[in-house]
């Protein structure tokens, strides 16, 4: 693009903007927040105020033709990921979506084609290719701390969060809204990672189920899957436990390296008889890292990590493991 800074707009700034990606966009190096949309205007305004925005709507169509914003970032649930991107692709306009990138497959490739078609880029908010403590991995992978890589084993257990078993249920367990339960909303950032980490996932199979009873949404997920390069994955995700587990472990010919993917803890490499573990802390703003790569595409000096193609692998794989196709 031609300008030194890009302004962006927000479609839907609900929590995961508060905190986690708003004041990224305010802060990033030659970006600017100057719009935000929200269907209730008086939660759009309460926004704009407290975040010193200058511009705020109720309506999204307002926001996407508004002249002052080059960029738009679809912060909705993902039922709407497709019906926003593609008008913000028809008004010429780049477009940042939160993950995951839509509910299946079939509509990430609409999205692609879409943007394709309207000569636009599309990024997806898969933030861990650019935080740290994964970076520091994958310079372990690249530079052979563990031989030739063999396997990878990742596991997540949670308990179920307050509202789970209630009458008022999160969006996030409505597969009408998010496409599954948790599994969409977690899993797919592991699934994302990994292929990041370890290249894409070739094929997947996987089961599952509802064995908590408290909500329609699958609750237990276990899946193996098959790099392209040849390496092996098993995966397992309850979300009805007692116990809270984070763990993700990279087997190689040599060593092995460890993993939370959400927890804060230490990212660890053993390695022929010896253990290294490195302790790095996330940034306040957790997506500004990868913003600041999609921001640096705009301006023509970066690539962003994590793209259209990229981000609807993860949703292919999501839905292999769930026997969609």
């Amino acid at each position: 693009m031609a300008t030194h800074t890009i302004r962006w707009g927000i479609i839907g700034c609900g929590n995961v903007t508060e905190v986690k990606s708003g004041p990224a966009l305010q802060k990033a190096r030659g970006s600017q927040l100057v719009a935000v949309m929200r269907r209730n205007g008086d939660l759009a305004r309460d926004y704009a105020r407290r975040h010193g925005v200058p511009t705020w709507y109720n309506d999204a169509d307002a926001l996407i033709h508004d002249p002052e914003v080059d960029a738009v970032y679809v912060a909705t649930p993902p039922s709407s990921h497709l019906e926003y991107a593609l008008a913000v692709a028809r008004a010429g306009k780049p477009v940042y979506v939160e993950k995951p990138m839509a509910r299946t497959y079939a509509e990430c490739q609409t999205m692609i084609q879409a943007c394709e078609q309207a000569s636009v880029p599309l990024f997806v908010a898969y933030y861990r290719r650019r935080l740290p403590r994964f970076l520091k991995v994958k310079a372990w992978l690249e530079a052979g701390a563990i031989g030739e890589v063999r396997s990878v084993n990742t596991v997540l257990y949670r308990p179920p969060s307050p509202g789970d078993c209630s009458g008022e249920k999160p969006w996030r367990l409505d597969p009408e809204i998010a496409g599954c339960g948790y599994f969409c909303d977690l899993g797919s950032h592991i699934l994302d990672l990994l292929q990041y980490l370890l290249g894409p996932i070739e094929t997947a199979t996987g089961y599952a189920t509802n064995q908590g009873g408290c909500y329609e949404a699958e609750d237990a997920v276990s899946a193996t899957w098959l790099h392209e390069n040849g390496i092996h994955g098993t995966g397992t995700w309850h979300f009805t436990t007692q116990h809270h587990v984070d763990r993700t472990e990279i087997v190689g010919t040599t060593g092995i390296i460890r993993y939370a993917t959400f927890d804060n803890e230490p990212v660890a490499l053993e390695s022929r008889g010896e253990t290294e573990s490195i302790t790095i802390e996330n940034p306040p703003h957790i997506q500004q890292p990868l913003i600041q790569t999609v921001v640096d595409t705009l301006l023509g000096h970066g690539e962003c990590p994590s793209t259209g193609q990229t981000a609807a692998l993860t949703n292919r794989v999501i839905d292999m493991i769930l026997r969609v196709f």
